[in-house]
């Protein structure tokens, strides 16, 4: 396993649209692996494909407080949402900036398993959030693009500043 580069934003590569994974082999779980190898170095909670520049519909995410339930998603798709509620949050493409966004209270969704099993479900609560943010991600969107035009500039602006800066030297 490896640790894999996390794109941040305002990388054009995080807009991509991500394909449909055809054929479950050992390519795909050691992507999954890495993935979560990465989620858990870089202390997040999910991360999807396109975040390290994998153009596949695949997620992974541990919401365990031990961080010991790792769970991969292949293929994810909600197939119907319901209620709003508005909760905070944050991105590893994002790192270091928290927003409050409106998201379903509850969805229902399928997905396939590392095995191939598909599995239908439903979940609300941080489960529900998790599964929308990173379902964006594969269809090339940021929780940033909830927010105010205004917010989005300046957020955009502050990480091209951050780009340009030379590192300090230590």
């Amino acid at each position: 396993m490896s640790v894999l580069t996390v794109l941040h934003f305002p990388d054009p590569r995080l807009r991509k649209q991500a394909r449909p994974v055809t054929t479950i082999d050992n390519s795909i779980r050691t992507l999954a692996a890495d993935m979560l190898e990465t989620m858990y170095a870089e202390r997040g909670i999910g991360l999807a494909a396109v975040q390290v520049n994998v153009q596949l519909r695949v997620v992974v995410m541990d919401l365990s407080e031990e961080r010991n339930q790792p769970r991969v998603f292949i293929n994810p798709e909600i197939l119907s949402s319901e209620g709003a509620g508005e909760g905070q949050e944050g991105c590893l493409s994002v790192p270091d900036y928290y927003e409050k966004v409106t998201r379903a209270e509850r969805v229902t969704y399928r997905y396939l398993e590392p095995d191939g099993n598909q599995v239908n479900a439903t979940a609300d609560g941080l489960l529900a959030i998790c599964l929308q943010h990173e379902i964006d991600h594969l269809n090339g969107k940021l929780f940033i693009d909830y927010l105010s035009p205004l917010k989005r500039q300046r957020l955009r602006k502050k990480f091209e500043k951050s780009e340009r800066e030379p590192a300090p030297v230590l």
